[in-house]
């Protein structure tokens, strides 16, 4: 088995991607060969559950819960970001944010609005 707790999984339902899930837990079950799998559920609220899966299931192989196709897709994590050159940080000015955007003087603008 390839997969470990904190891994992200992207599950797929009848074929179509649905949903994000991280491994919580992964623990033999009682009858060999087969893993009590703790996923959290990353969707609106999160739930936790518990499916009852084999090695080549939880590592991608399709399987079917209630009749319907399913698959656990591996989410890589996100390559490191190298930027080729560093650059130096730009100095902030009086209408510019270090990132570059506009600042706006709030307090002038109440002051201009009262007179």
């Amino acid at each position: 088995m390839q997969t470990r707790v904190g891994d992200l999984k992207l599950i797929h339902h009848l074929g179509r991607p649905v949903l994000y899930a991280r491994v919580e837990e992964i623990t033999a079950d009682v009858k060999p060969g087969w893993w009590q799998v703790r996923l959290l559920l990353l969707q609106v609220p999160a739930r936790q559950v518990t499916w009852i899966l084999r090695d080549e299931y939880i590592d991608g192989g399709e399987f079917t819960m209630n009749g319907e196709a399913m698959r656990l897709e591996a989410v890589p994590p996100p390559a490191p970001q190298i930027d080729p050159q560093p650059q130096e940080p730009t100095p902030p000015t009086r209408d510019h944010s270090p990132g570059g955007g506009k600042v706006v003087d709030l307090n002038a603008r109440r002051r201009s609005k009262r007179q």
